[in-house]
């Protein structure tokens, strides 16, 4: 994957591409770059977001390509795009009234875990971190959550917001135990909200995150929306200013 690079990579060239007005877009293992990029440059972005053959190289056979994608994508490539909504999908709680403020960042929980304790990591604190993942058992996924948890990261985000994590096929070893479950036990290790159905990760229908950016979280009912200052540059105006705020 994309990690045997990260240490190779000249970080300058990628933010003078970025502050010039160039989008670096993708997912899962877009992540390690992603989140390297942000751990060095407090003040750009870069976004999370589909994939030129996954996504915009689907045939009509395999049912085209998603329209909320392409639109998603095309406005924020135009620089419009500030915001995006979703269904809040957990049963048993209420965000309702949730407002947070932060540097969004994630993406991949098994890419990003891998990340942890190296250079490559993002010391984001007050942040809205998103996390998905695909073919991870529930207990595996569990195990990074904690992972995160115990290294002090989720308790000190402003939100967590979890996208989707299926493709693993349930087998015997599972016992019955699901996703829910692994969410669960993670809420009941911290105080960060813990919100589900963001519509990202290894799914035809996935939105456009400005990772990097910061972004203002709102839940109204069970309708929560991520929403940022639209700009091309994403969050240049404010360079450098970023995380003054969360000290």
């Amino acid at each position: 994957g994309l990690t045997r690079l990260l240490d190779q990579i000249d970080w300058g060239r990628i933010a003078h591409s970025v502050e010039h007005g160039t989008r670096w877009v993708g997912y899962s293992d877009l992540t390690a770059l992603q989140n390297g990029f942000i751990a060095r440059h407090k003040g750009l972005a870069m976004w999370s977001g589909p994939l030129a053959c996954d996504d915009f190289g689907r045939t009509e056979a395999e049912g085209g390509v998603d329209e909320v994608t392409q639109d998603c994508f095309t406005e924020a490539m135009s620089g419009a795009l500030e915001a995006v909504g979703f269904r809040e999908s957990s049963r048993e709680l209420s965000f309702d009234g949730l407002e947070a403020r932060g540097r969004l960042w994630g993406g991949n929980l098994t890419v990003l875990c891998s990340l942890l304790g190296t250079p490559h990591w993002p010391k984001v604190k007050g942040g809205v971190l998103f996390l998905e993942d695909i073919n991870e058992h529930p207990y595996r996924v569990e195990r990074m959550l904690l992972q995160l948890q115990q290294a002090g990261v989720i308790d000190a985000q402003a939100a967590v917001l979890l996208g989707d994590f299926s493709g693993a096929p349930k087998t015997p070893n599972d016992r019955g135990y699901a996703l829910k479950d692994a969410v669960a036990a993670l809420r009941a290790r911290t105080r960060t909200p813990v919100l589900t159905g963001l519509p990202f990760g290894h799914v035809r229908t996935k939105v456009c995150l400005p990772v990097g950016a910061t972004v203002e979280l709102y839940v109204q009912g069970r309708e929560a929306i991520v929403g940022w200052q639209s700009d091309a540059r994403l969050a240049h105006a404010h360079h450098g200013d970023h995380d003054h705020h969360h000290h």
